[in-house]
């Protein structure tokens, strides 16, 4: 929490999950002290309170608005990065907020957001103001038993050359949660087809395709076995894999993407589709971090 409406909103969508998980929800907010930027605003004593106030009043909302949830507040001090990269040890989900752009562009990720995302090691959402609540609000998770049904799609792109276990792991028990359809997306740069013509089905598929098809089936085909009240459906994708992702998501209730959890020459990364995709995109966005 920042105090902003931006992460209430997130705080919602992040109460409502930890039903669906059947989790405890705990809400933190990074406070520090920067003489020379608050000092002209309050003193340290002042800004303390109200950041204090404002988890106060965040945490009686929540626990008005689902009484069977677990919540939690506590207020950090330190470097808000650290701290809140400290603050999700052993957390199961990290859930940050975001300002939308505006229009039918995506998210507007300030800095801490950025460099938490690209450091943890646990999965993060990312949840803008207007679609956490019109998305996600349903009637059932005001009562005790937070169990739903009908709920938009899970959506995940997924690159099936590249090892990514703990990235359809999280899609597929997010879908469960949910009781909603997965629909996992390779994007790859297949040879063009006629754009007049249908794509074929079944065996007509063309080599690169057919290839393609059966290697994205492989992989789901464990997971699918694990989870098999999970409806399923596959798509291969060409072209650009932002503009791909976001059309598969469009109107989906998450759309799951991956990060490798690893460090370059310049520092953390989040990948540029995942970069791309974060500006882009209407709805909640999940990346989760994968070897």
């Amino acid at each position: 929490m920042d105090g902003s409406c931006e992460s209430m909103a997130a705080a919602d969508w992040a109460a409502q999950e930890s039903l669906r998980r059947d989790r405890p929800l705990r809400v933190v907010r990074a406070f520090e002290w920067l003489p020379r930027q608050e000092a002209v605003l309050a003193d340290r004593d002042t800004l303390t309170r109200q950041a204090q106030d404002d988890l106060r009043e965040v945490g009686e909302a929540l626990r008005g608005r689902y009484p069977s949830l677990c919540v939690t507040t506590e207020l950090l001090r330190g470097p808000k990065v650290q701290t809140l990269l400290d603050a999700t040890g052993g957390a199961e989900l990290l859930v940050l907020g975001s300002r939308g752009l505006g229009g039918f562009a995506g998210f507007l990720i300030g800095s801490v957001g950025l460099a938490t995302l690209a450091r943890t090691q646990c999965p993060v959402v990312l949840v803008r103001t207007v679609e956490s609540t019109a998305v996600e609000r349903t009637p059932e998770l005001e009562v005790p038993d937070p169990v739903t049904s009908g709920l938009p799609q899970v959506v995940l792109g997924i690159d099936v050359r590249r090892s990514c276990d703990e990235l359809i792991r999280f899609a597929f028990e997010t879908a469960a949660t949910r009781r909603a359809p997965l629909h996992a997306v390779h994007v790859r740069d297949l040879p063009p087809m006629n754009a007049f013509e249908p794509r074929p089905e079944g065996d007509a598929v063309p080599g690169p395709w057919a290839e393609a098809t059966r290697l994205l089936t492989a992989t789901l085909r464990p997971w699918r076995d694990k989870f098999p009240d999970v409806p399923v459906t596959e798509e291969v994708a060409t072209g650009k894999p932002v503009r791909s992702l976001l059309n598969s998501a469009s109107g989906a209730g998450l759309l799951v993407v991956g990060r490798r959890a690893r460090r370059a020459r310049l520092g953390a990364r989040i990948g540029p589709v995942t970069h791309a995709v974060l500006h882009r995109t209407r709805c909640p966005v999940a990346i989760v971090p994968h070897s």
